[in-house]
C-alpha cells in the first residue's frame, strides 16, 4: 500500500507552508465552509476543538485522510473574533495591549473509515502595551485581515510581542508537534 493521501481542509496558504516543513504536500485542498460561531456559554477550549472537528467532518471523503485546523484567540473567557475590518482589529489589539492572551490550535484528523483523531495547542502570548501610533500603524500595514484577535505572529506584529510560552506554528495557524504526533498516530510515514 502507498502513501496514504492527505486532504487539507483549508485554503490558509500559512497552513500549506507549515505542512510542507514536515514533508508533506496535501493531494487536495477542501476547505470546510461551516458557521464559526461561538454557541452561548462556549468556552475557549471547547470551540477551537468543536470548530477543528466539524471542519474535518465537513471535509470527510474516503479517498484520503482530512485534515482540519482551528486557531483562535482567547482573552479570559472571551473568544476574540477574526478581524474582518480595522474597528474590530483595532478593538482586538487595544485588549490584548500590555496583556497576556491565550492561543489555541486545535487540530482533527478523519480517517477514511470515519476515524477521528484530535489535539489542540495552547500558546500564551504577551503583547507589550502598545501606544496609539503602534496600533495605528500595525493597521494601517492590513496583516490583521481576517486573522483571529486582529493580529499575525509572523509578520511585523511579532515585533510588538514580548513574550510567548508554547507553540510558535500553533499561533501561525498549525500546531507542527501535535500535527506530527497526530498524522504519525494515523500511520503517516514523517521523518
Amino acid at each position: 500500500m502507498g502513501k496514504p493521501t492527505l486532504i487539507l481542509a483549508s485554503a490558509s496558504p500559512r497552513r500549506r507552508e507549515l505542512l510542507a516543513r514536515l514533508g508533506l504536500k496535501p493531494a487536495a485542498i477542501a476547505p470546510a465552509d461551516i458557521d464559526e460561531t461561538p454557541l452561548k456559554g462556549e468556552l475557549p477550549r471547547a470551540y477551537a476543538v468543536r470548530m477543528a472537528r466539524e471542519k474535518a467532518e465537513a471535509a470527510a471523503s474516503s479517498e484520503g485522510f482530512v485534515l482540519a485546523g482551528d486557531t483562535m484567540v482567547a482573552c479570559g473567557r472571551r473568544i476574540l473574533p477574526k478581524a474582518e475590518d480595522e474597528a474590530t482589529a483595532r478593538q482586538c489589539l487595544e485588549l490584548l495591549s500590555g496583556r497576556r492572551h491565550r492561543v489555541l490550535s486545535a487540530i482533527a484528523l478523519r480517517a477514511p473509515d470515519g476515524t477521528l483523531r484530535e489535539r489542540l495547542s495552547e500558546t500564551i502570548v504577551v503583547f507589550k502595551r502598545l501606544s496609539t501610533s503602534e496600533i495605528d500603524a500595525y493597521i494601517e500595514g492590513g496583516e490583521w485581515h481576517g486573522k483571529a484577535g486582529g493580529y499575525a505572529i509572523q509578520g511585523s506584529a511579532e515585533g510588538l510581542i514580548s513574550r510567548i510560552d508554547g507553540s510558535h506554528s500553533g499561533v501561525v495557524g498549525l500546531p507542527l508537534f501535535e500535527t506530527r504526533a497526530l498524522l504519525k498516530a494515523a500511520g503517516f510515514a514523517l521523518g
